[in-house]
């Protein structure tokens, strides 16, 4: 895998970025806001580590979490009621789930190999 160049990461990185700064044109409150620019951040920081080391599966697992968390923020955080801010962190999360499980399916059907010592 060469470095800068999945597509599915970069999904991530813009995804963190809508997330985070839409708390900015959106009537966000409380606990929203707190939640969607921490969960933006880290999708932006996965993102940016998986284009750079495109190996690390660890990171696949991270960006899968983090997208679960975001889908399920807004009943967590007690902002469902909020219809945009909601529907931002509710499509975000699974677009996130999905490019996840897009970008493991390569790893998934690699043949494993044992290493001889």
């Amino acid at each position: 895998m060469r470095k800068w160049t999945r597509w599915e990461d970069w999904v991530a990185v813009v995804v963190g970025i809508v997330v985070a700064l839409s708390t900015i044109w959106m009537t966000a409150m409380g606990a929203s806001v707190a939640l969607m620019l921490i969960l933006g951040i880290l999708l932006i920081a996965s993102g940016v580590v998986n284009l750079a080391r495109p190996g690390m599966v660890a990171m696949e697992w991270v960006q899968g979490a983090l997208g679960i968390l975001l889908f399920i923020s807004p009943w967590v955080g007690g902002y469902s009621s909020q219809p945009g801010v909601a529907w931002v962190s509710w499509i975000g999360g699974a677009v996130t789930i999905i490019v996840v499980a897009l970008a493991m399916q390569p790893m998934v059907h690699m043949p494993h190999r044992t290493v001889m010592h």
